[in-house]
C-alpha cells in the first residue's frame, strides 16, 4: 500500500467507531532527516501506532504528545531538534543531524486529513491541502482547512478572504512544483502548504513473464501496477495478484484509447515482440504520459524510432526527453527481478528529478533543500 493508504483505512474506521486518536504530520524539516514533510504517524488510543515519521528514532516521544492532544482535544505544533552533539540526542539513538517540527491534531481534525486523502485517491489527481498551524488573523483558527485542486477548485476556508486568496495562490504553486512546505499568509498566519499524491500509476505494456517482478516491485513501493496486453489469457489474477488493474486490447495501438494515460502516468513498453513494441510507442508518444521507458538495447529503440518517422509520426525533441531506453539504472542488473529494480529505481529518479547516481557522489544534501528556509 501507498502511505496515504496506510492511515487513511485505520482513520476512518476509528473515527468511525468514534474511538480516540491523535495524527502527528511533520510539516518542516532542517539539516539531516530520516522523513520529510508530509510523512505521518497515527496514534490510536489502544494499539500500536501506524506509520513512520523517523525510522523508529522519535515514534515513542511523538505518541507521547499524540495523548496529551487526545486527552486535551487540541492540536500542538511540536519540535525535535536533533542538531545539537550532545548527550540528549545521542540518548534518543539517533542517527540523523536534523530538525524536525510537527503538528498533532485529534481525532475530528484527522478525520478531515482521511477525507483529503479519500479525495486524492478516489480522483486520482493530486490535491492540495493548506492546514493553519499559528493563527494571527481575525477568524483564522488553528487546524483551519482549505482544499485546492489542480483546477482550482476549493473547498473550505482557512476564516478569512485575503488568507484564502494566498492560500489558493500558495497551492497551486506548489501543485506544480510537487512540494510540500510552510508558507506565511497574510495576517501572521503561518500554513502547512502539502501535496498529497495519489499512488503513481505505471501502465505496463506486455505482460510476459518478465513483467510479473516488475508489477510486484511497483505494487511494494505503493504505486498502481497496470497490465496492458493483446492477450488476454495473460491478464490473470494468478499470474499478477498485485497488479491494480488489466487492459486488455484488440491491438497494441489502441493503447491511448483504453488505458488511464495521463501527465502523471509512466509506461514500460516490454513485449520482446519489434512490432507490437512499435504499436505501443506510437500510441504512447501521441499520449501526455510523463515517462516512456522501453526494454531492449538502443539500437532497437533507435530503429523503432526511424520506422515511426519513415511512416509518418513526428517525433520531437520533448517526446525524445520522455522516452528512456534502455530501460532501468546502470546497475548491471541480469534476470528478471534485477532489472525490475533497475527500472523502478530508474522511474523514482525521474520523478524526484535526479540523475540516479550514487549518493556517495552527490556534492550536496541526499534530500532537496525546501525553496524557503523551514522554521
Amino acid at each position: 500500500m501507498s502511505e496515504l493508504t496506510d492511515v487513511l483505512a485505520p482513520i476512518e474506521s476509528l473515527s468511525a467507531r468514534g474511538e480516540k486518536l491523535a495524527l502527528a504530520t511533520i510539516v518542516a524539516v532542517r539539516g539531516s532527516t530520516y522523513r520529510r514533510p508530509g510523512a505521518r504517524l497515527l496514534v490510536p488510543e489502544e494499539g500500536a501506532p501506524i506509520g513512520n515519521i523517523s525510522g523508529g528514532c522519535l515514534e515513542s516521544d511523538v505518541a507521547d504528545v499524540a495523548r496529551i492532544v487526545m486527552a486535551e482535544g487540541h492540536a500542538r505544533v511540536v519540535s525535535f531538534d536533533l542538531t545539537a552533539d550532545d548527550d540528549a540526542v545521542w540518548g534518543w539513538g539517533l542517527g540523523c543531524n536534523g530538525a524536525i517540527e510537527l503538528f498533532v491534531e485529534p481525532a475530528d481534525k484527522a478525520a478531515e486529513v482521511a477525507g483529503a486523502l479519500r479525495m486524492a485517491l478516489e480522483r486520482e489527481r493530486p490535491i492540495c491541502m493548506v492546514t493553519v498551524l499559528d493563527a494571527g488573523a481575525p477568524g483564522v483558527e488553528q487546524g483551519n482547512r482549505l482544499l485546492v485542486t489542480p483546477e482550482g477548485e476549493t473547498r473550505g476556508s482557512l476564516g478569512a478572504p485575503e488568507t484564502d486568496a494566498a492560500a489558493v495562490e500558495a497551492a497551486r504553486e506548489l501543485l506544480a512544483a510537487e512540494r510540500s512546505e510552510i508558507r506565511d499568509l497574510p495576517g501572521g498566519v503561518r500554513a502547512f502548504v502539502e501535496v498529497l499524491e495519489p499512488p503513481l500509476r505505471l501502465v505496463i505494456c506486455g505482460a510476459g513473464h518478465d513483467a510479473v517482478p516488475l508489477v510486484a516491485a511497483a505494487a511494494n513501493l505503493g504505486w498502481s501496477p497496470i497490465v496492458v496486453d493483446d492477450r488476454p489469457a495473460f491478464l490473470t489474477r494468478e499470474r499478477f495478484p498485485q497488479a491494480a488493474g488489466f487492459v486488455a486490447l484488440e491491438r497494441p495501438d489502441r493503447v491511448a484509447e483504453r488505458a488511464p494515460l495521463d501527465e502523471r502516468t509512466f509506461a514500460v513498453v516490454m513485449t520482446h515482440n519489434f512490432l507490437r513494441d512499435k504499436d505501443y510507442l506510437r500510441a504512447l508518444l501521441a499520449s501526455p504520459v510523463r515517462s516512456i521507458s522501453m526494454l531492449g538495447p538502443h539500437a532497437r529503440t533507435q530503429r523503432l524510432l526511424h520506422e515511426l518517422r519513415e511512416e509518418g509520426l513526428d517525433i520531437g525533441e520533448g517526446d525524445l526527453g520522455r522516452l528512456r531506453a534502455p530501460a532501468g539504472l546502470d546497475l548491471g542488473a541480469e534476470g528478471p527481478e534485477e532489472i525490475a529494480a533497475a527500472i523502478v529505481a530508474e522511474i523514482v529518479a525521474v520523478k524526484r528529478g535526479r540523475r540516479g547516481g550514487f549518493l556517495r557522489d552527490r556534492p550536496g544534501p541526499i534530500h532537496d533543500r525546501p525553496a524557503r528556509p523551514a522554521p
